[in-house]
Formats: C-alpha cells, sequence, structure tokens
C-alpha cells in the first residue's frame, strides 16, 4: 500500500518504461515508412481508430472497477480480522479463568494459558499471510513488470524469508511438528485452538456458554480465512483479462494509423508529432491496463496490495500489550512510502 501522496514520476516511469519504448517504437515504424516510403495506404480514417478507442476505455474501466472490488473486499475481510483477533484477545483473557475450575491453576499458569492461546492466533495470522503471498500462476503476468520496481524500492517479508521459521516462535515444539506437515497450515492452526479449549472446557477452566462463544470466534476466523483465500485462488477471470490485453494491443496497433492524416493537416514536418502523441496516447491505455492488473490480486506483495505483514504486526501488538507484555515487536514502517 503506498502511504504517500502520490507517486513520483520517477517511480511511474520506471514502472512504465518498457511500455513507453515499446509504443515509441510501434508509432516511430509506421510513421517512417509512411514519410520514406510515400506508403499513403498506411494511414486509416480518425472516426472508426477514435470509435475502438472508446469502446477500449470501456473495457479497460469495468476491469478496474472489478479489480477495485477485489482489492476492497480484501481490505474489509483484513479489517474484520483485525477486530476479531482484538475480540478473542479479550475473550480468551476474561473467559479462561479460575471460577469453574476442578483444579484451579496459579496466576503464574494461568497467564500460560492466555499466552499460549495467544501465540497460537499470532502462528495462525503468520500462516495465513504466508499462505496469501505464495505465487499463483495467474500472478506470473505481472509480477514481472512488478519485480524490478519491488527490488528497488521495498521488500516483502514473506518472500524473502521461510515460513517454517516464523512459525517456531509461536508454537510448541510438538505443535510445530504437527503443522508443519499440513497443507493448509492455518486452518490446522485454528483446529488447535479448538482442541485447547475442549482441553479447557473438561478443566472447567471455561464454562460451556464461554466455551461456545470461544468457539464462534474460531468459526468466523475460519470465515474469514475463507474469505482470503477465496479472492486469492479465483482470479480476475481470464477470458476478460484476454479480450482486455488483445484489445489494448490491437488499439495501439492502429492508434499510430489513424493519426498520421491528422498530423499530416499541420504541415510534412510536422507529422513527426505522430509518433509522441500517439505514444501518450496508448500509454494511458497501457497503464491503466497495468493499474487494474497490479490491484486484481491484493496479497500479492505489489504496492498497491493490502498490508497485511503491517496489520499482523498490528494485532500482534495488541494482544501483547493485552497479556501486559512490554519487549514488543516495532510496528512494521513504509519502505519508501511503500508499507506491505
Amino acid at each position: 500500500m503506498h502511504t504517500g501522496k502520490h507517486y513520483t514520476f520517477t517511480e511511474v516511469l520506471f514502472w512504465t518504461r518498457r511500455d513507453i519504448y515499446l509504443l515509441l517504437i510501434v508509432a516511430a515504424i509506421p510513421t517512417a515508412l509512411y514519410v520514406f516510403l510515400d506508403w499513403k495506404w498506411l494511414a486509416l480514417p480518425w472516426l472508426p481508430v477514435a470509435l475502438l478507442g472508446t469502446a477500449v476505455a470501456f473495457v479497460v474501466s469495468f476491469k478496474n472497477n472489478a479489480s477495485y472490488d477485489r482489492m476492497w473486499e480484501a481490505r474489509r475481510v483484513w479489517g474484520a480480522i483485525v477486530n476479531s483477533s482484538r475480540s478473542w484477545g479479550i475473550m480468551v483473557k476474561d473467559y479462561v479463568t479460575n471460577k469453574h475450575a476442578k483444579n484451579p491453576l496459579s496466576e503464574a499458569e494461568l497467564q500460560e494459558v492466555h499466552r499460549v492461546l495467544y501465540y497460537r492466533h499470532f502462528a495462525w495470522l503468520t500462516a495465513l499471510r504466508y499462505q496469501l503471498r505464495e505465487k499463483r500462476e495467474w500472478e506470473s503476468i505481472y509480477k514481472t513488470h512488478n519485480a524490478e520496481y519491488k527490488n528497488k524500492w521495498f521488500k516483502v517479508e514473506e518472500q524473502n524469508s521461510h515460513l517454517a521459521d516464523a512459525l517456531k516462535p509461536y508454537l510448541s515444539t510438538e505443535e510445530y511438528e504437527a503443522v508443519i506437515k499440513k497443507t493448509n497450515k492455518a486452518a490446522q492452526i485454528i483446529a488447535l485452538q479448538s482442541a485447547h479449549l475442549r482441553q479447557l472446557l473438561d478443566q472447567g477452566l471455561i464454562e460451556d456458554f464461554r466455551h461456545m462463544d470461544l468457539e464462534r470466534m474460531l468459526v468466523e476466523l475460519y470465515n474469514q480465512q475463507g474469505a482470503s483465500e477465496r479472492i486469492k485462488n479465483f482470479p480476475y477471470p481470464r477470458q476478460y483479462a484476454t479480450l482486455n490485453l488483445w484489445f489494448i494491443t490491437i488499439f495501439i496497433i492502429l492508434l499510430p494509423l489513424g493519426m498520421l492524416k491528422e498530423f499530416e493537416k499541420f504541415g510534412q514536418g510536422l507529422i513527426w508529432l505522430n509518433v509522441p502523441f500517439s505514444a501518450l496516447s496508448g500509454w494511458i491505455f497501457t497503464t491503466m491496463e497495468k493499474i487494474g492488473e497490479s490491484s486484481e490480486s491484493p496479497f500479492e506483495g505489489s504496492a498497491n496490495d493490502v498490508p497485511i505483514t503491517a496489520i499482523s504486526r498490528t494485532i500482534e501488538i495488541d494482544l501483547r500489550e493485552m497479556l501486559g507484555e512490554t519487549d514488543l515487536p516495532k510496528p512494521h514502517q513504509p519502505q519508501n512510502n511503500i508499507l506491505v
């Protein structure tokens, strides 16, 4: 997520420079052929090209709106995770008590039970965000043009470290060895939470109604995990993405042909203005296409994504403060105005 007022001109040029080079070449070739070889048949009437551009603009707008909806839904889901995590924290602390315990625990032992439930929740957050950062085949089309930008301006923690190392501080040795072998580690960690709650119920550390409330909270966390996985694992429909790309490509090729006659009207020498103006017009369409693509997968780890790493750290700080801990991790800070 970009935290500044806007992207700088340098950042935008760096991100789109390959498109600019290609657009200049696509515009320069027909212009040179028209001028030097007198290929007048290359020129197209401007009206049909303009109509095509209008149609392409609608298609690009549709994709960008759909991509924004996916990104905003992802942010809403992680906003719900923040609220559910805080609710989980206060429920664990105030529900798990010695009030109905068959064998009351000492204050230190009770504090340890709270700590285990809190830290297992941190493990769930960690496993979930690592799973959401995994690459999908349909993401590769824009991972390529994001790679250089990402390496230059910011780094994504989950793509530069291993989940196995990140989980160790939050789980016991037995739980870690059990979870690390599973496919969906986040789902298994919630299952561990549920099993632990059942043990606490049997010990009388929570009674039936409080146990049901805590289990409902776990179900809610499952719902939020499922919503995140739905966005991650179901891409913007490929048929729309494919046609969108083809329409833009066709329009960019035809654009300088339609502008040839228009700039020739200003005089023979000014016909070369066709190159920069065609490139500029095409650049608007290709950049809008890239914006849609970079917003399509909001957990990928690009500059426009939901900052799930920073959100997870915020949750961890809040809950560890509830535990009374003072040795807290620092909040994640933006790197060159990019918060991940």
